[in-house]
């Protein structure tokens, strides 16, 4: 169990693993996701399963290399096992058909977007796809998604690929141009699904993000995760990772979420001897 049966850099510093685990394989719904520990003292993170293969009774994980525990993750290889993978965590997405749908991933966020992309088009919903990232080679799974959709839009901020600027300026221009879009899920920074969700709060279209606060168990016991969605309190392991976007206390969810912003350069700055800091890789 938790053997690494394969590795590939998708984008610098982006991996995909297909890790061996028979049980969450068949368990898994689109939208949950899994704890990773790769060692004792290890931390742990939170990562989103992008896929599963029953037959060879592996689940797919993407993740960035972005803090110390994600550098340690991505430093193991094929035979490799992890310590722990627990799972499949968080309430699956509530798929439906909608009629018209669009599904927004910016940078990483694109990863936790396909498995719910793929439920609901198996659902019978046309999809439309928006994938943004910093430059043209940060972008990631445009063919995947694109075997889904529809139509797939990619925007990059520097213009080096597809349409120069934001995720939302390009779903500005689909509403202007009056897709009959009934339904809009979002991952990706926080900033960018406040955007897409004050856009489609104008317009009264139904809008899920996935939110990534700060996570340790994953159980709804440590209390880490809390964000304010229509003025409660709800725990994103348990009662998420999706919510209303236009119910999310993004000020809130964007504060919690720099509380250990100096800890995280502390552990980048020391390197792999060090146990501070705690990585929001999903």
């Amino acid at each position: 169990m938790n053997e690494i049966i394969a590795k590939e850099e998708i984008a610098p510093d982006t991996y995909r693993y297909q890790i061996y685990h028979p049980r969450i394989a068949q368990k898994r719904k689109a939208g949950q996701f899994v704890i990773v520990r790769t060692h004792d003292g290890g931390e742990r993170v939170p990562l989103t399963i992008v896929g599963s293969d029953l037959t060879a009774g592996t689940v797919t994980l993407i993740f960035q290399a972005v803090g110390h525990s994600t550098r340690e993750l991505a430093q193991l290889g094929v035979g490799d096992r992890l310590l722990d993978l627990a799972g499949p965590l968080g309430q699956a997405t509530h798929i439906e058909n909608y009629g018209r749908a669009c599904v927004i991933g910016g940078g990483y966020g694109t990863a936790p977007v396909l498995p719910i992309a793929a439920a609901l088009g198996d659902a019978g919903n046309d999809l439309i796809g928006i994938i943004g990232a910093r430059t043209k080679e940060l972008v990631i799974l445009e063919q995947e998604l694109g075997d889904i959709c529809s139509r797939l839009e990619v925007a990059t901020d520097d213009g080096s690929y597809g349409h120069p600027g934001f995720v939302t300026d390009v779903l500005q221009a689909l509403l202007d141009e009056g897709e009959p879009i009934a339904f809009v899920l979002a991952v990706g920074p926080s900033p960018m699904m406040r955007a897409v969700a004050n856009l489609t709060k104008q317009r009264a279209i139904r809008t899920m993000v996935s939110l990534n606060p700060l996570m340790v168990d994953g159980t709804g016991m440590c209390g880490g995760c809390r964000v304010e969605v229509g003025g409660e309190t709800k725990f994103a392991c348990v009662d998420g990772p999706e919510f209303d976007g236009h119910q999310v206390n993004f000020d809130l969810l964007m504060k919690r979420q720099g509380t250990y912003k100096p800890e995280e350069q502390e552990a980048a700055a020391h390197g792999p001897h060090c146990r501070i800091g705690l990585d929001a890789a999903r």
